[in-house]
């Protein structure tokens, strides 16, 4: 049989920073039925880690200057949308063998939600920095991935608008060339707040806003966080931001707190999801001091949450998984024993980068729906059921 296995490689990153990212093996084996059987159970259960952020590094050989720029999104097509409410697409889906429901159609609460890095393989095209938002098979990548495995999660209180981006190649992360990287995720901002520009526009007309977001997404939604809420105006309408898979430190806004309580509105969490007892090579320079928020108590505390208190999680092909994981924040980072599935003891991979959303999947929607409940209730308006 035919086995593929997580295994932990050290890598650069654009900081010069040593970093253990962990890569796809493949080996031909033979095994007896009863083990093979095993094996193949394992490698079902844990590719649902795969969702996002693929972890293989394709190195660009071209400089960002050199590098044609893809033609600009044009956000009045709904093709240039990954998620919209008016459309079919994966934010429409609910996981396998569960009981919750696709509520956009009643939901009186918009989420703007910004997927992370799924460019990341070696380019089919001229455009090597950014991604094409017409290139058809990434744009299918993309809906298979993250707007399935993460930008569901607000389906049940939220209606859903999710722009596709010039996304930065992953590579951006981890080039030595500081300003090949800045322009790539300057682009990639363009565009983000382009299309949020159009949904104010357009779209919102006036009604509550999540800003939700992952990885290289939760990076330009913090800017956009600074540029549109934080004191302003628009602060008024903001439920809560969801910035998850990103280092931030608690002084971020000026104005927007990290939340402390489950049903606290106006606020955000973030939390980056690792093996229990370890460090990251980057800790120092990248982990240390940052806001870490536990999802199954929505807290900072360091107090360990037992897989009981996990509502569920999502796994292979989008399937319901009963309490999935525990939790605790250990040293700014969210700390989990090896997911409840069987067989996973198996695994050895300490980075679960791609698993932030899935682990705590009925969590967050729970907690969403808290939190636009709350603010419902305070603008004296009747919960959508």
């Amino acid at each position: 049989m035919t086995v593929v296995w997580i295994q932990p490689i050290e890598v650069r990153n654009i900081n010069d920073r040593k970093e253990k990212l962990s890569v796809i093996c493949v080996r031909k084996l033979t095994f007896t039925n009863s083990f093979a059987n095993m094996v193949r159970l394992l490698l079902l259960s844990l590719s649902f880690a795969l969702i996002a952020c693929s972890s293989g590094i394709h190195q660009l050989r071209v400089d960002y200057a050199t590098s044609p720029t893809p033609p600009s999104p044009n956000y009045s097509l709904s093709a240039h949308w990954a998620a919209l409410p008016t459309k079919k697409d994966a934010a429409d889906n609910v996981p396998k063998k569960s009981n919750l429901i696709d509520s956009q159609a009643s939901a009186q609460v918009d989420v703007f939600f910004i997927y992370p890095t799924i460019f990341t393989k070696k380019p089919t095209n001229q455009h090597q920095w950014n991604a094409d938002v017409n290139d058809a098979v990434l744009n299918q990548e993309i809906q298979l991935s993250t707007i399935l495995n993460q930008a569901t999660v607000f389906n049940g209180s939220c209606k859903i608008y999710a722009p596709y981006y010039r996304q930065a190649h992953l590579y951006a992360f981890y080039t030595n060339n500081k300003d090949d990287a800045t322009n790539a995720l300057n682009l990639a901002y363009e565009d983000v707040k382009a299309a949020f520009d159009y949904y104010l526009k357009n779209y919102n007309q006036g009604r509550p806003i999540i800003i939700a977001s992952h990885s290289q997404g939760s990076m330009h939604g913090v800017r956009l966080i600074k540029e549109y809420f934080d004191g302003k105006e628009l602060q008024k309408q903001l439920v809560a931001a969801y910035l998850i898979g990103r280092s931030i430190k608690a002084d971020v806004f000026q104005h927007i707190k990290p939340t402390e309580k489950p049903d606290e509105i106006g606020v955000w969490a973030t939390w980056n999801t690792v093996g229990r007892n370890y460090v990251p090579f980057n800790y120092e320079t990248y982990y240390k001091g940052s806001v870490c928020i536990n999802p199954l108590l929505w807290n900072s505390s360091e107090t360990y949450t037992p897989k009981e208190l996990n509502k569920g999680g999502v796994a292979f092909k989008f399937s319901f998984a009963p309490q999935l994981s525990d939790a605790q924040i250990q040293q700014n980072m969210l700390w989990v024993n090896r997911p409840n599935i069987k067989g996973s003891w198996l695994v050895k991979n300490k980075s679960w980068h791609r698993a932030d959303y899935n682990f705590f999947y009925a969590n967050i929607r729970e907690n969403v729906a808290l939190r636009v409940e709350k603010f419902l209730a305070n603008q004296n308006l009747p919960a959508s059921k």
